[in-house]
């Protein structure tokens, strides 16, 4: 048995019919931007996440910079970004011109740490962006308490975190919250997408004015802007998969626990954590091993296929090896060593039982021999701990 990391392509086999229909739809109208499926998805997306409004865009990296251009956010100024994290984050900053300023993650990585955030403010500082890494909210209480004392933004990067909640609040609730559709994601279109969801009606619509290269009417353009619009055949697959979000992440949640009580025991991984506020949607199943490369080799050998994310953190990439952002090894050691450690296994809404249970069969054999997996306390990180 070979299995797939992420079967893409299931998620339209399952709703075929509705799917079809919608792409039909789209195609007779001959409206294929800006138009009738684009305005129902903002709508039914903005409720789905509690939230006043929604703009979809053409990626999750346009709907973070564009969210941070809303905000006139640019050139001199500074933003504080995880050092673990995909690239797009720190990029979608860069792009407005903006330094980003990265810290370490708490020590599950799964947020970034309030002490180093306060630490890397300086009187450049306009904005905090959060990552809800994995499918799990960061802890964003103490980051709003720290922007509000500094008068800084929060632009949250929502790209994994399609249906989770923070403390009961659905990510996507917040005042600026970006989201992507790449094909991938818990809510994944069939291209590429993005979206911006706010309770601020100007930050709406300046996000409207600046994704139209600067437009609200045609031929006059207020402002230098670019384009980037999620199109009708994108917003018309979105909404037939909206409805069945939560049940596709119910899935995955219950591969997550069946993978954390089968592995938690095994002393070479560490398998990952979820916060007693969280409530996370498992985009992705991340463990940790001291020799992931060797474990990753034995896995693809047994027919397993996994993904390591992230492998080289944003601050040694040779995109920022002359940018300030950039930094020597060992400058955010956290990062550099979950660069090192972190392997993501098979995980999706269509996973059989058959194969996540050949998955830990798999992992359990193929950690044999290897090294124990240290921890700072000597614990193992449950999967799951006790909510409060």
């Amino acid at each position: 048995m070979t299995i797939p990391f992420l079967d893409a392509g299931a998620g339209y086999r399952e709703l075929r019919a509705e799917i079809d229909a919608a792409l039909q739809r789209v195609s007779a109208s001959g409206r294929y931007l800006l138009d009738a499926e684009l305005a129902a998805f903002e709508e039914e997306f903005a409720a789905y996440c509690d939230n006043d409004h929604c703009v979809a865009v053409g990626s999750g990296c346009d709907a973070l910079e564009l969210s941070l251009r809303a905000l006139d956010i640019g050139p001199g100024d500074e933003v504080v970004v995880p050092a673990h994290t995909f690239i797009g984050t720190w990029l979608a900053v860069s792009a407005t011109g903006a330094r980003p300023v990265a810290v370490d993650p708490t020590p599950d990585g799964l947020s970034l740490d309030p002490a180093l955030v306060e630490a890397a403010l300086t009187p450049r500082t306009r904005a905090l962006m959060p990552v809800h890494l994995h499918g799990h909210p960061a802890d964003l209480d103490p980051l709003l308490a720290i922007a509000g004392r500094h008068g800084l933004a929060v632009v949250e990067d929502a790209a994994q975190a399609h249906g989770a909640r923070y403390r009961g609040r659905r990510i996507g609730s917040g005042h600026v919250v970006a989201f992507s559709f790449y094909p991938g994601k818990n809510l994944g279109a069939m291209g590429d997408g993005g979206a911006v969801v706010t309770g601020d009606s100007g930050v709406a619509e300046r996000i409207r004015l600046l994704r139209n290269c600067g437009s609200r009417e045609k031929y006059r353009h207020e402002v230098r802007s670019t384009h980037s619009r999620l199109d009708e055949f994108q917003a018309a697959v979105l909404r037939a998969k909206l409805p069945r979000l939560d049940a596709w992440n119910a899935r995955r949640a219950g591969t997550a626990e069946r993978y954390g009580r089968a592995l938690g025991p095994v002393p070479q991984i560490a398998v990952p954590v979820t916060a007693p506020w969280a409530d996370p949607v498992w985009h992705l199943y991340v463990i940790r091993c001291a020799e992931r490369d060797e474990l990753r080799r034995r896995l693809e050998r047994a027919g397993v296929q996994t993904l390591i994310h992230y492998p080289v953190p944003p601050h040694r990439s040779p995109a920022y090896a002359d940018d300030p952002a950039g930094a020597p090894a060992g400058t955010h050691p956290l990062s550099e060593r979950l660069a090192a450690q972190s392997l993501s296994l098979p995980l999706g809404p269509h996973l059989g039982e058959d194969e996540a249970r050949a998955v830990v069969a798999a992992v359990r054999a193929a950690s044999a021999g290897l090294a124990a997996y240290p921890t700072p306390d000597g614990q193992r990180f449950p999967l799951v701990t006790e909510k409060r």
